[in-house]
């Protein structure tokens, strides 16, 4: 076999494999975030799934959110309208953080049901939309 053939087919190899390493790597990470019906089929599927790192987007129930201001601890529920999750989140909250905000929280579910949040970002309001053109 001549040298070029063996570089071709050598070449074509490692394609193959960073191609498959690449496809299985963003099959497993690439959902962003677990609604909350999600994450509690998958605990109810797997009880080892708690205190796993995992990022939940909901919506913040309205009239759910509890501040201690001594503590800097948030508490809220979020939803996604089949299932909700008591959140509690240690530290500063975004300017954008209210009522019925869409939030993506980044923490542990414990087995006493309550999703301990390191991480929260909240979706940015209509407030920096466009304004509407002049007539």
């Amino acid at each position: 076999m001549k040298a070029g053939t063996k570089f071709i087919i050598g070449g074509a190899l490692v394609l193959a494999t960073v191609g498959y390493l690449m496809a299985t790597g963003i099959k497993e990470t690439g959902v962003y975030y677990l609604t909350p019906s999600e994450l509690a089929t998958r605990v109810q599927n797997d009880r080892s799934f708690y205190n796993v790192g995992v990022k939940m987007g909901a919506r913040v129930v309205k009239g759910s959110i509890s501040r201690d201001v001594a503590t800097q601890t948030i508490t809220f529920r979020a939803t996604d309208g089949q299932n909700s999750w008591p959140v509690t989140y240690r530290g500063l909250a975004p300017d954008t953080f209210t009522d019925e905000v869409d939030v993506v929280v980044e923490g542990r579910l414990q087995p006493d049901g309550v999703f301990h949040a390191t991480t929260l970002l909240a979706k940015c309001g209509s407030r920096y939309e466009a304004a509407p053109a002049r007539t």
